[in-house]
Order: C-alpha cells, then sequence, then structure tokens
C-alpha cells in the first residue's frame, strides 16, 4: 500500500482548521487517524506513522503486540504522583488487572489496568499528555 502523503496533509489541515482533537478516515481497507492529542498520524494496515508536527515518516512494529487503551478522555500519568516512581517501565512484566498508569479526568484519577499478562514492548504516552478515548497507550507482548 502507498501513502497518500497529500491526503494526510490535507487531514493535519483539517485537525487545525476546524480545531478539531481528533479525525478518522477510511476507504476500503485503508484506515487513517489523526489525533492532536497523540501528536501522530496512524495507518492500519501498514503500521506507517505520520508525526503531525514533522510529517516524518516511520515504520511501527506493533502488529505483534496486545494493544492497553485509554478507558477515557483525560490527562495520563505514568506515576501515583510526582516524582514516584512509575507504574511500569519498558521491560516489566505485568499481570492482568495491574494498573499500568492513571488517567486523570474532572479531577478524578482513574488507574489504568493492564488487559493480558505480557511484558511493556512500548509506552505510547508522556507523563501529563492529554489523552483521547481509546488512544492506545501500551503495547505488551
Amino acid at each position: 500500500m502507498k501513502i497518500n502523503k497529500n491526503l494526510i496533509k490535507e487531514l493535519v489541515d483539517h485537525l487545525k482548521e476546524f480545531n478539531l482533537t481528533e479525525l478518522e478516515y477510511s476507504e476500503g481497507q485503508t484506515k487513517i487517524k489523526v489525533s492532536k492529542a497523540a501528536k501522530s498520524i496512524e495507518t492500519s494496515k501498514t503500521g506507517a506513522v505520520v508525526s503531525a508536527n514533522k510529517a516524518v515518516l516511520k515504520n511501527v512494529d506493533d502488529s505483534d503486540g496486545v494493544r492497553v487503551k485509554s478507558p477515557i478522555i483525560g490527562t495520563a500519568y505514568l506515576a501515583p504522583e510526582p516524582g514516584a516512581k512509575k507504574f511500569v517501565k519498558i521491560g516489566d512484566k505485568v499481570k492482568k488487572g495491574q494498573t499500568i498508569m492513571i488517567v486523570e479526568a474532572m479531577k478524578t484519577m482513574n488507574h489504568v489496568p493492564s488487559t493480558n499478562d505480557g511484558e511493556v514492548k512500548k509506552i505510547l504516552v508522556e507523563d501529563g499528555q492529554p489523552v483521547e478515548f481509546g488512544q492506545t497507550l501500551v503495547i505488551l507482548k
């Protein structure tokens, strides 16, 4: 599949023009999601990711992992409080139900549990980053 860079640029421009946080486009088996919160554009078939700020292509191999997604819109925190030890780091073994981070919404701290047993392969958000509902936070292998 060839990535249509003009289409991606157009979608990023629509985000800015209409002051949107997320925009999803699909045609056939191609699905493109543009999000300000994640600062990335994802295509589901190729695994390619384009940065909305830099428009640079790179491949992401996360097809063999389990995605832990945000259950709500809010702000992601990787530790229980500022300066504390992070809940998980890359390479950690986690059990199903173990807290991997917190998403704060309306001053309520919501613990995000691991959906499976596994090892943390990637952490896709930074501490204090806004996240959207359904956004992938962590990939387990």
